[in-house]
């Protein structure tokens, strides 16, 4: 007989694989076992060691187990642990945060082991709202970047600006990129986010204008994880961490800066008057068969030195390159074992891209401390302060927005008409819509307006280890906030200027005798206390946590707006005789909210994770007995790559080295509903209007609302579930997420209309919770990180997807067939345009005479070859409204498609890194004057002279089309009008 193996565990497994020879007796093979029985007994012994980290220290909860067996132990506190094993058996530790280490025994006692912290992605540690975790231990789907990411990027002036692309499942969006602009942020395309700074509660300004230098970290809360804060987290949660000093760090005096210049990358150009001009006489003989313009009038418009036939370059004019950004920080950091602190400064300049005296600019400086103190072994405080003092400042001219106006300036303007009178600088010309005039927009012509904010808060907290209860701290938290905000604007009356060639005169004109004079005040006070018991023991391999938060949070707002009409442009004082009471306001606001969080926690051998948690919410919105809520949330996770299954199925040199699968389920709340602040209270609208009673003037107030109070109206309910996987392969070179959410929202508001009361009440059913939406999608994000040589890299991507589609309306109901399908939301995307279906282009008047759809309404006769051919999608032969299909995504908001790619390279102190972000899913719906050549009679799109249909020559109505991408375009003379009614210019990505 021959055995092939036998393995002993300290327990003899005999297993006879091969029988070779025939035994004489029974008795001979079992003396052959009991021999091999007594000699593994032998080899038994019990080893003991010590578990310590490359700092010496010792490491608590450390699995140490015997290859290719169940039997393993955990270290103590003290990094000692004691296991029975084979003189020559192998022993594997594993642990959190550190590298497996497998040593062979080799017949010693005492087996010491040092651990290195592993470079998996798995042991980052990321907040997780009211305390932190683990990457590798949390069972939510979280985003975050660090310092290091941020610092990267310095593409704007903002938080928000820095963070395009680097996030799955967070989609950032730039309105404009005036000075001090920021980007819309929102996770997952579900609605604006709720914003924690170092644990306090902020708005989405206080985040946008922190320091980036003083970042420590962002993390985003992606699902039923931001249960915790209950009633504003419905549309997921963005957590910020400051930068703090370290124990043992030695002090450090850091000096840090940037500068670049910012241009336009992406503006449509417009053509010069020539080319207007040229336009106008093709659209003129194309839609009228006739032109005032003549050739030899187009010579001189071309030549462009005559006067009156000068062509003026708004955009040159406007526009001016290389606008300078620059930013400087300064702080000092340290620690030892009792404090550590770190104070920082800096300062950021931000200057427009209009004109070359830059007067459109952004400055901002702030300052953050933060300090801890360690008074005793169990007892710990600290201070946060925080500051900034930022300003806006720019010229103010009559007629709105500012900055818009210049930009419009580009397109309202035609190229005949000249900024200055004569090309004088001295004299702004009178082109008859002054406000659009880029020569008047100075502070010293036209008047200024400037914001200035002052932010200043401090937190103060304290953490005490509860003695006798090993695990057990108490905290407590409380911020002071308080911001002042004061604006200035002044409108000056202003002259403008025409140029008499004849007589050389310049006549003087109005170009503004409106004078406007404001003042904005505006503070704000916030107060927020919490209270925090928190829990952590581990028993063996199991692992016990627990949070219980107390949180007040009170809000008061106070705004007053006063405007004056000043006499003269050079007294900016505000005197009650100037002033008018119609523009004038008072406002002053209270919030106050209560919350109450627990969160409970069970970790068994780092393998299985769970998770509960929720929060009680009372908000102020709300009448009494819609006052109160309650938002749960559970989440799971299994670290599979921990199972002795995975090893033995793939192997100890498997690619991939960790793996973990995990899912979560939660309400979520929304408060932000539109809702009027004591909507719940009969309540008065004072100022509505005036009276005379008596001769004497009154003003009047009204019923808000009609009378009607709402107290049936409470927050939206989220529902959220989330599946996700968490991987890392190749030695933890490439780490990967991949999730899949949906969110059902409940409790929409909406009127009834089954319940019919008399007009004469003078008021309508109150709005209820009664409609349903979902948003669904997924995301995926992998990394790569290696070096090769002493050239170290990374790359990484991110891809995310989120639809929304509206479920259920309060008892809907429809005319007809038609009716349903053009108007009806019901379990139908919320994200679609609609819109015809281009089929083509005509290509000559007998394929319009002899074509068989009336698409103009008038029988096709004010169709030209280039028109665009419109699908009768019911073949009733006409082109109306029953022909609109979805043809196209949002054209608001946020793209369905977000992505970000990033690269990054190190050699010895060289560094090269780029971000690249895009978006898809979402169409462009070209309006105004990207749609229509001379919208309202100014500028003409170049693209659109440059790629349309026209004749080879102009003057001639039977010269050869040339094809364009654009038809023939139009211009509209005075005492006819003639519309194109269903140009629709668009671009299809995916079909529907």
């Amino acid at each position: 007989m021959e055995l092939d193996q036998l393995p002993w565990n300290g327990i003899l497994r005999c297993t006879i694989t091969k029988l070779k020879l025939k035994l004489s007796s029974k008795k001979t093979f079992l003396l052959v076992c009991l021999s091999f029985l007594f000699s593994s007994l032998i080899a038994q012994t019990n080893v003991t060691g010590k578990v310590t980290n490359d700092k010496g220290e010792p490491l608590e909860g450390v699995t140490v187990t015997l290859a290719g067996t169940e039997n393993a132990v955990s270290t103590s506190d003290a990094g000692t642990y004691s296991i029975n094993a084979p003189t020559n058996g192998t022993l594997v530790f594993t642990s959190v945060g550190y590298g497996d280490e497998r040593v062979l025994i080799n017949n010693r006692p005492v087996v010491d082991v040092n651990m290195a912290q592993a470079a998996s992605d798995m042991n980052e540690v990321v907040v997780i709202g009211y305390g932190t975790r683990r990457k590798g231990d949390v069972t939510s789907s979280v985003a975050s970047v660090s310092a290091d990411d941020i610092a990267r990027v310095h593409g704007g002036s903002t938080v928000s600006t820095l963070l395009a692309g680097k996030m799955p499942g967070v989609s950032f969006r730039m309105a404009d990129g005036r000075p001090g602009a920021s980007a819309n942020i929102q996770i997952r395309g579900m609605g604006n986010p709720l914003f924690i700074i170092d644990d306090i509660q902020q708005d989405k300004g206080q985040f946008d204008n922190l320091s980036p230098d003083d970042i420590e970290n962002i993390t985003v809360l992606k699902d039923a994880a931001a249960s915790i804060y209950g009633s504003r987290a419905a549309n997921g949660v963005v957590l910020v961490t400051t930068k703090k000093g370290k124990t043992g760090q030695r002090s450090s005096i850091n000096l840090g800066g940037y500068t670049g210049w910012q241009n336009w990358s992406r503006f449509p150009h417009t053509t010069n008057a020539y080319e207007w001009m040229v336009g106008k006489a093709d659209a003129e003989m194309t839609f009228y068969g006739r032109t005032d313009i003549t050739p030899e009038e187009l010579e001189k418009w071309k030549a462009g030195t005559e006067y009156g036939y000068m062509s003026q370059d708004w955009r040159d004019l406007i526009v001016a390159k290389n606008a300078p950004l620059y930013s400087f920080n300064a702080n000092v950091t340290g620690g030892s074992e009792k404090v550590n602190y770190y104070v920082s400064a800096t300062h950021l300049d931000q200057r427009g891209v209009y004109g070359k005296d830059r007067e459109f600019l952004f400055k901002r400086t702030n300052i953050q401390s933060n300090i801890d103190a360690k008074i005793s072994q169990r007892l710990k405080v600290g201070l946060q302060i925080n500051g900034r003092i930022e300003t806006r400042d720019q010229p103010g001219v009559p007629g709105g927005d500012d900055y818009w106006a210049a930009r419009f300036a580009l397109f309202r303007n035609r190229p005949m008409e000249l900024a200055y009178a004569n090309n004088n600088p001295l004299y702004p010309n009178d082109i008859g819509h002054n406000t659009e005039n880029w020569a008047v927009q100075t502070k010293a012509l036209t008047g200024y307006w400037r914001s200035d904010w002052r932010v200043l808060q401090a937190n103060f907290n304290a953490e005490y280890q509860i003695p006798g209860v090993k695990g057990l701290t108490l905290k407590g938290k409380y911020s002071y906030y308080l911001a002042d905000n004061v604006i200035n604007g002044h409108e000056y009356t202003y002259d403008v200027y025409t140029y008499h060639p004849d007589t050389d005169i310049y006549e003087k004109k109005v170009g503004s005798s409106n004078p406007y004079r404001e003042r904005r005040l505006e503070k704000v006070f916030n107060n927020v206390s919490q209270i925090q018991l928190d829990y952590n023991r581990s028993f063996g391999d199991h692992t016990i946590s627990g949070t219980f938060v107390n949180e007040r949070i009170e809000n008061k707002r106070t705004y007053t707006f006063q405007h004056g009409v000043p006499k003269i442009n050079f007294l900016p004082v505000l005197q009650f005789a100037d002033l008018d009471g119609q523009n004038y306001a008072d406002i002053e606001a209270e919030q106050a909210r209560l919350g109450y969080v627990l969160k409970i926690g069970y970790n068994y051998g780092s393998k299985y994770f769970l998770d509960f948690a929720g929060r009680r919410d009372a908000s102020w919105k709300f009448a009494p007995t819609k006052r109160v809520g309650y938002f749960p949330s559970v989440s799971g996770a299994w670290r599979i790559s921990r199972e002795p299954f995975f090893r033995n199925v793939l192997g100890e040199n498997s690619v991939l080295n960790d793996l973990k699968l995990r899912a979560s389920y939660g309400v979520l709340g929304d408060d932000d509903i539109g809702l009027d602040p004591y909507a719940y209270l009969l309540g008065y609208r004072y100022g509505e209007g005036q009276a005379i009673l008596d001769g004497v003037v009154v003003t009047s107030s009204r019923l808000r609302d009609g009378g009607v109070v709402i107290d049936n109206l409470s927050w939206f309910e989220s529902r959220i579930t989330d599946i996700g996987l968490d991987f890392e392969m190749f030695n933890s070179k490439l780490n990967g997420v991949v999730d899949y959410f949906y969110r059902k929202r409940t409790g929409l508001p909406d009127r009834k209309y089954d319940v019919l009361i008399p007009s004469e009440v003078g008021y309508g059913l109150p709005q209820e919770n009664l409609n349903s939406d979902a948003r669904f999608g997924g995301e995926i994000a992998l990394r790569y990180t290696d070096k090769i040589g002493e050239l170290e890299y990374n790359v990484g991507g991110n891809f995310s997807l989120s639809r929304s589609k509206f479920l259920q309306s309060y008892k809907p109901r429809f005319e007809n067939s038609w009716d349903q399908y053009r108007t009806s939301g019901e379990n139908r995307y919320s994200d679609i345009f609609w819109g015809y279906e281009v089929t083509g282009q005509f290509q000559s008047f007998e394929e319009i005479n002899n074509y068989p759809v009336n698409i103009d309404n008038e029988g096709n006769r004010t169709l030209k070859p280039g028109s665009l051919i419109y699908k009768d999608q019911n073949g009733d032969g006409i082109i109306n409204g029953y022909d609109e299909r979805p043809i196209g995504y949002t054209t608001t908001g946020q793209p369905n498609i977000q992505y970000g790619f990033q690269i990054g390279l190190r050699y010895k102190g060289f560094d090269f890194n780029a971000d690249f972000s895009g978006g898809a899913l979402y169409s462009w719906n070209q309006n105004w004057e990207m749609r229509w050549p001379y919208q309202n009679t100014g500028a003409l799109r170049q693209s659109i002279y440059d790629d349309r249909w026209h004749r080879a020559d102009l003057f001639d109505p039977n010269s050869a089309w040339i094809p364009g991408k654009y038809p023939a375009i139009s211009f509209t003379r005075a005492g006819e009008v003639t519309t194109i009614k269903i140009l629709r210019i668009g671009y299809t990505m995916f079909a529907i």
